[in-house]
């Protein structure tokens, strides 16, 4: 029955993607003029993260950031500078950044509700435990979005994401859908650059403690 539940979401994801993609498009074409005029930089921003069952794959989402942001960042991952374009702290406040997400719901990467795309840098850091938020397409929102989004700790996201799984049912995708849009529109728990030491409480490397 769960296996039935879940090929039954991943199914609906797929078409509710499509019918978001044709009715999105004009959206999408202003917001890639607005980026683009911005800057002249790229409009999308694409990394590599882990799917189901740590395989890779590419995230798809609307430039936020001035171009070669990463220069910016100090030793310890740090921005030392305000890293985020005047487009793009709109994008981020109202969540629009995360539409391109739609190509890779439609191509079976992830899905609507899921935990949210890991770092790849952070799975040798996990314990067995937490590999487990790796067994579903990971998601737009899920509920660690819902339960306090990018002030949450690692940790904390992760057990979220565990918990999600094991009490894996529509009506909780439902629910967890219907909370996002309040969390949206009020534009709760949004970081405006990373800060990685406030959230990171994640143990070494298991080379390390080897």
């Amino acid at each position: 029955m769960r296996r039935a539940r879940i090929a039954v979401k991943y199914g609906l994801d797929r078409v509710c993607a499509l019918i978001a993609l044709a009715a999105l498009v004009p959206a999408f074409l202003v917001i890639a003029s607005l980026i683009k005029l911005q800057d002249r930089g790229p409009v999308f921003f694409k990394h590599l993260r882990p799917g189901v069952g740590a395989h890779p794959f590419v995230i798809w989402k609307f430039r936020t950031m001035v171009v070669n942001a990463d220069q910016f960042l100090d030793k310890n991952g740090t921005a030392n500078r305000n890293r985020v374009t005047k487009i793009g702290r709109y994008l981020r406040n109202s969540s629009l950044d995360e539409l391109p997400q739609l190509l890779n719901i439609l191509k079976g990467e992830m899905s609507f509700i899921g935990p949210r795309p890991a770092i790849m840098e952070h799975l040798p850091r996990y314990t067995t435990e937490q590999m487990g938020r790796l067994r579903m397409r990971p998601g737009i929102t899920g509920l660690a979005q819902i339960n306090g989004r990018n002030t949450l700790r690692w940790s904390e996201r992760i057990r979220l994401d565990n918990q999600y799984i094991e009490s894996y049912s529509l009506a909780l995708d439902l629910r967890i859908f219907l909370r996002t849009i309040g969390v949206v529109l009020r534009r709760e728990d949004i970081a405006g650059d990373r800060n990685p030491n406030a959230v990171d409480d994640l143990g070494p490397s298991r080379e390390d403690q080897t």
